[in-house]
């Protein structure tokens, strides 16, 4: 990466992308999905081999 990157992997999928609002990027983990999210705004829901479609999006940034 060219610049810092903050990244949070939060457990709960309702306070999860509130309370890392502050994070570039993140995901807050449920059962078998997780929210993914940038700045606290919810962008997706990620099923099935949820790290890899997250680190996926992590190098998109």
């Amino acid at each position: 990466f060219k610049k810092p990157v903050k990244i949070a992997i939060m457990g709960c999928i309702v306070n999860g992308p509130g309370e890392a609002s502050d994070a570039d990027i993140g995901i807050a983990g449920g059962k078998d999905c997780a929210v993914l999210f940038e700045h606290g705004e919810k962008i997706r829901t990620l099923k099935g081999d949820i790290v890899s479609q997250f680190v996926e999006e992590i190098h998109k940034l």
